[in-house]
């Protein structure tokens, strides 16, 4: 049965259409809100397969270039694979939806969320997020819902829901919630306090509350009935020999503080379930005794520090690995520097470019556009002791690389200010406990290694929480083992002034705003003192290297851009080619000179200078004869400024015919005698007679 309903929402209307399109999915529905329309589809298969122990769920966001009315640029006309920002947008609406699928369905699901038309008014990730959450609340797929998203901006202190990507604000929020608990947070910021980070999400929950009610609404008009979740008997046979066998030996392995070491016992704990409980070595029943391993590890970590307040490797909730800081460790790179804490370790390399080594975009929201600070993230499988095929990077791989790019975006210098290309890529070379907030660790010290004149220096932590009940315990510089076994994964980055990014996933319902202004003051202490190992190690921009190209400024008014470039490019190709540099022109006047050497750069900056100078009455120029006319001849004395020079001003004395003075194509001296108000300029070559040039052209 179709259904359409509308909603408003901070005064943006929002329709759903139900089972009006791909009626043979388990669940969909278009999302409409302006001229920007997503389609979201679930479906999942009719039974898990056989000897399946994960969740198999794939999200997936696609734009299609024809939603904005434009085909795709390069070579490939169509569609090929996601953009960053199509990767991003699936794992934004990914993780938010996972937690809320019942333990034990195991059935092969996917949602697929299609922008069909875009009007960037109206962004469709939060509405891609909403429509997926609709269509698993009235498809017969188990879903703990209703899930809702929106995106909030603050702009002079006011909250903005959905502001246009041409606002330029102070907050950029995506959030994800159920009715009773923040499920996901993704930011970025303008140095926010960490009051006014958590009065934006208190903002955007209860702003959700009309989309919640209207999910039930829909599910109860129109919901199909939900598929069971069964039972694994064995699991539940299982249980307790498990527990008994080995918990002691589980509590014993947590002692451990190498992880390497650790991991081993506690394998070996497992092993030594499975031995005495599954002699047959039935699939089965080892899968069971895995996953009953994993639970009774979680039991173990979990009651241990909410007991002792003591955690996996002996430190305190508030206590910060060992932190080590190296910069210039290697030599041809044109900065780096190596962050180490505790057994996560970070090698980040800064390169520097000119304009045309920006990243151009091609993505139905930014057609055309130039990024210029690029910061990608590599995670090997040597990181954690792992032996994995090498492939491109995966969304884990792009999303934290954004995380981090997004934290330290906000210090990096204005072009105007600082004229480079920047790529700063971050090396994962040990893994226990966030890596990405290492690399934003790592990647500030490395900008600054660099000669990167960055606004502050910033840093991440990664915070963590254990909740049983109402008693609670929240973790500063969480290890992986608690990020797995915990209740949240909560990264924060910033400067002493305040936050730059943020992110948060949450497992469990009922996170207070007690809870998340305790982790938020508690990130706060954390970052400051990360902050200081840093500022200890390096505090300036470095002495720019040896290696990297040298970039000269010089500014000229807009509209003498043309006259710089010439026709078909023929003036800035002499330049280049009679200095050696490279020259990129901004459409505001902005011209960046990349030489290798200061003097070929002052060489191409002072034939800028002349090309783009005003012509000066009194001026001598060394001219290009371009025409000859019965009264004179129009001189060129620069690219794009020609003057006459009348036949009286040829010569001391008469002359009858101008050919017998000049010809075309010839050089002559003239001095300027006469600017009008039109810009005419007149010229003589008798008053040039005998002298040299005072201004000089190529």
């Amino acid at each position: 049965m179709s259904l359409v309903r509308e909603i408003e929402v901070a005064g943006k209307k929002i329709k759903f259409e139900f089972n009006k399109f791909a009626k043979q999915a388990n669940g969909s529905v278009m999302v409409t809100c302006g001229d920007t329309q997503v389609l979201v589809t679930v479906c999942a298969s009719e039974e898990a397969k056989e000897g399946q122990d994960f969740f198999p769920l794939t999200v997936d966001y696609f734009e299609r270039f024809y939603a904005a009315g434009r085909i795709p640029g390069g070579f490939f006309k169509r569609e090929t694979k996601p953009t960053e920002r199509e990767v991003l947008t699936s794992r934004v609406i990914d993780r938010p939806l996972r937690p809320c699928f019942p333990e034990g369905f195991l059935n092969e699901t996917q949602v697929i969320c299609t922008v069909m038309s875009y009007d960037p008014k109206h962004q469709p990730a939060p509405l891609a997020c909403m429509g997926a959450s609709f269509a698993l609340m009235i498809s017969d797929i188990p879903f703990n819902g209703p899930v809702a998203a929106l995106r909030v901006g603050m702009k002079d202190g006011q909250y903005v829901v959905d502001p246009s990507p041409e606002e330029t604000v102070d907050l950029d929020l995506n959030i994800a919630a159920k009715p009773g608990a923040v499920l996901m947070v993704e930011a970025g910021a303008n140095f926010l306090s960490e009051a006014q980070m958590l009065d934006a999400i208190t903002f955007a929950h209860k702003t959700m509350e009309p989309i919640f009610a209207l999910q039930l609404e829909v599910q109860k008009a129109i919901g199909k009935e939900k598929r069971g979740v069964p039972v694994n008997a064995l699991h539940e046979q299982l249980m307790t020999p498990v527990k008994d066998l080995i918990e002691a030996d589980v509590s014993a392995a947590f002692q451990i503080r190498t992880k390497q070491e650790r991991r081993k016992a506690l394998s070996d704990a497992t092993k030594k379930a499975i031995a005495a409980l599954n002699p047959d070595g039935e699939a089965a029943k080892t899968r069971a005794i895995k996953k009953i391993a994993e639970e009774v590890q979680y039991n173990v970590v979990r009651h241990g520090i909410l007991k002792t307040h003591n955690r996996i490797d002996g430190r305190g909730l508030e206590d910060i690995r060992p932190i080590s800081c190296e910069v210039g460790v290697l030599s041809r790179p044109h900065g780096s520097a190596l962050f180490q804490r505790g057994e996560t370790q970070a090698l980040a390399t800064v390169t520097l470019g000119a304009g045309d080594d920006e990243q151009r975009l091609d993505t139905i929201a930014t057609p055309d556009a130039m990024k210029s600070f690029m910061l990608h993230y590599n995670f090997p499988p040597f990181s954690v002791g792992e032996v994995k095929p090498l492939r491109a990077p995966g969304r884990r791989e792009v999303g934290h690389g954004a995380l981090a790019e997004r934290a330290i975006q906000q210090v990096i210098p204005a072009k105007a200010k600082f004229g480079y290309t920047i790529r700063l890529v971050s090396e994962v070379l040990e893994s226990n406990g966030s890596s990405s907030m290492a690399t934003v660790c790592a990647g500030t010290m490395a900008l600054l290694n660099a000669g990167v004149p960055i606004n502050e220096p910033v840093a991440g932590i990664a915070m963590g929480l254990i909740k049983e009940g109402n008693d609670f315990a929240i973790l500063s510089d969480i290890l992986g083992d608690e990020d797995h076994l915990g209740d949240m994964d909560f990264k924060v980055c910033g400067g002493a002034k305040g936050i730059t990014a943020l992110q948060m996933d949450i497992k469990i319902g009922g996170l207070t705003r007690e809870i998340m202004a305790k982790a938020l003051e508690q990130a706060n202490k954390g970052r400051l003192h990360i902050l200081g190992k840093m500022t200890s190690t390096i505090t300036e921009p470095g002495e720019l290297s040896e290696y990297a190209p040298r970039i000269f400024q010089i500014k000229i008014k807009p509209d003498k851009v043309r006259e710089l470039i010439g026709p078909g490019g023929k003036v800035i190709k002499k330049i280049v080619a009679q200095t050696g540099v490279k020259i990129d022109i901004e459409d505001d006047g902005m011209v960046n000179i990349v030489s290798p050497d200061v003097t070929s750069a002052e060489a191409a900056k002072q034939m800028i200078r002349t090309i783009t100078a005003e012509p000066e009455i009194g001026a001598i120029y060394l001219g290009t004869v371009k025409k000859i006319m019965d009264f004179g001849a129009f001189i060129e004395i620069k690219p794009g400024s020609e003057g006459l020079c009348h036949i009286s001003q040829l010569a001391d004395k008469r002359v009858e015919r101008v050919e017998d003075i000049l010809k075309e194509g010839e050089e002559v001296l003239v001095k300027i005698l006469e600017i009008d108000r039109q810009g005419k300029i007149k010229l003589s070559r008798k008053e040039a007679l005998g002298k040299k040039p005072t201004v000089t052209v190529g």
